[in-house]
């Protein structure tokens, strides 16, 4: 952590957290005229656990978890929102800390090949839950 910059960190934290607020403030008041609507904010495992040099990505997926319990309790009857995690997928950055063994995950591509299914199957019961995809 001592060698991150504070740009680099507001960085991860401006895309990870700061896109979701800004989606959150464009979405849903039309959500909430329309009556109804899920958000589903992309978390991760590293949301709700943390790992050696990925820091900055840790604390802001622990964010998204927060922000997405805080506005759960904040939407109006007929919306809804879900933290979804979509699971460990080979990615660059997993494999920045797993080296070889994030091979044995699954690959962007056939994840999302199942990933829609996942997504509809969220519900308002759902609302503030962790989804893993």
């Amino acid at each position: 952590m001592t060698k991150i910059s504070p740009d680099e960190f507001l960085d991860v934290l401006a895309v990870n957290l700061g896109g979701i607020h800004n989606m959150i403030r464009a979405f849903v008041p039309k959500m909430e005229t329309v009556g109804s609507g899920i958000i589903a904010n992309f978390s991760s495992y590293w949301g709700q656990s943390s790992a050696p040099d990925v820091g900055p990505y840790c604390a802001s997926k622990w964010g998204v978890e927060g922000l997405t319990r805080s506005l759960s309790q904040e939407l109006p009857s007929g919306l809804a929102t879900v933290a979804f995690n979509p699971g460990i997928i080979d990615t660059d950055m997993l494999r920045s800390c797993f080296g070889k063994q994030a091979s044995s995950h699954e690959t962007p591509d056939a994840w999302a090949k199942h990933a829609v299914d996942r997504l509809e199957a969220i519900t308002l019961a759902d609302n503030g839950k962790t989804i893993i995809g």
